[in-house]
């Protein structure tokens, strides 16, 4: 009987988990219809109960359209007017540049920032961990480090969203081959799912190809 239990909960819990985080983003996107005025909101009931789900669609068509807007030579010269005006204000030109510094370092195309997964050792010596390396140290700070260092991001499990963020000698540091999304994966699972080496990965494409 505890076999078909285990075997139950292996196959809900995967599941379960997913359509609550589905749920949790669904749900926080559907907050921005609390910008619509009241009797808009209301057009989107039906039978008296709320539509689920109609502000995620509107919030995504209107960052897709944002993002299509601002890919074009009159959208860039919006963007550039709007955050001139933006850093002409004291305390949201400081909170401004450093979010949108962030903001490109992880999402631009031309990002380095979670492009590489690592093997470092944290907290102690002897003890390994997963990082992601977000750069290089810079201004001030590098130069009161004489080796060659790296910027690393430590995430905790199972929520890789908080962290550490450190500066380790590269020399201590083992950069690895596996993927970012693998790397990831491994963390969530706190190691139960062991991310295939390149080799083995190798081996399997090949076997699938065989007749």
């Amino acid at each position: 009987m505890k076999k078909y239990l285990i075997t139950g909960l292996l196959v809900w819990v995967p599941l379960a988990i997913t359509v609550w985080v589905l749920q949790l983003i669904v749900s926080t996107l559907d907050s921005s219809l609390l910008l619509l005025p009241e009797e808009w909101r209301q057009q989107h009931e039906f039978l008296g109960t709320k539509a689920w789900g109609v502000g995620a669609v509107i919030t995504l068509v209107v960052v897709f359209l944002t993002g299509v807007i601002a890919s074009n030579f009159f959208g860039q010269r919006l963007l550039s007017i709007w955050e001139g005006i933006l850093n002409r204000i004291p305390v949201v030109k400081s909170i401004y540049s450093s979010v949108k510094q962030v903001s490109d370092t992880l999402l631009g195309p031309g990002g380095q920032a979670f492009r590489k997964a690592l093997l470092v050792q944290y907290p102690h010596k002897g003890s390994w961990t997963i990082a992601f390396q977000t750069g290089l140290p810079g201004g001030e700070v590098a130069e009161h480090l004489h080796d060659s260092h790296i910027s690393v991001y430590v995430p905790t499990t199972p929520n890789p969203t908080s962290g550490f963020f450190l500066m380790m000698p590269k020399s201590e540091v083992i950069e690895l081959n596996m993927s970012v999304d693998s790397a990831l994966k491994y963390i969530i699972s706190m190691g139960v799912v062991s991310p295939e080496t390149p080799h083995k990965r190798q081996e399997g494409d090949l076997h699938s190809r065989l007749p």
